[in-house]
């Protein structure tokens, strides 16, 4: 019963009618249901079919991650880097980043490689950024394979730069591929933007 209703909501959200999709997103989250539960936080996260409340977005978030979520994790995690919602601990979100990053989840992968490169609660270190950048592109998060293929084409593998970004652009938002475009034409490589669409 909570899986369907968890099902229905977010077509509901798919098909534009937020606030439907958030009332049946709590009916399955209050059944114990955990991406509902998940959704239920991105709603008030982004104010899809409800007003934004950080505070009750971490809230969701923190209690799906506790229930062992990678989703759950990940958002939680993320708000903890933003501090929105909650203080700011860049020690506790990186904890929460690398549980779901050990459960294979691309986009928190992704976010132990920008810690790691930024030197955020971690010593600074490159090489591990790039392992961790690598695993989130084979993962299949577009983010991950655009700083995969910036740490490829630094190293001067410009091929396997521009299949990455290739693959980075079929699943990017259109504001994500405006941003990387910018980002390659002021980089020593600004002949990589032709391989975004």
């Amino acid at each position: 019963m909570a899986e369907a209703q968890a099902v229905h909501g977010q077509m509901l959200l798919d098909a534009g009618d937020a606030r439907a999709g958030f009332g049946w997103f709590n009916k399955a989250a209050a059944q114990g249901h955990l991406m509902a539960l998940n959704m239920v936080g991105r709603c008030y996260d982004l104010g899809w079919g409800t007003q934004v409340d950080k505070a009750r977005a971490a809230e969701c978030f923190r209690i799906a991650a506790e229930r062992g979520l990678d989703w759950g994790m990940y958002n939680y995690a993320t708000a903890l880097t933003l501090g929105e919602g909650v203080a700011e601990d860049r020690p506790a979100a990186l904890a929460w980043f690398e549980k779901a990053s050990a459960m294979g989840n691309a986009k928190a992968l992704n976010y132990v490689g920008s810690f790691h490169e930024d030197g955020w609660v971690v010593p600074r270190d490159r090489t591990k950024a790039a392992e961790y950048y690598a695993k989130a592109a084979e993962g299949g998060d577009f983010r991950g394979q655009f700083n995969h293929a910036r740490m490829l084409a630094e190293s001067d593998e410009l091929e396997a730069a521009r299949g990455w970004l290739a693959r980075c652009g079929e699943t990017a938002t259109a504001a994500f591929i405006t941003k990387a475009r910018a980002w390659l034409r002021g980089s020593p490589w600004p002949e990589l933007e032709s391989a975004l669409p």
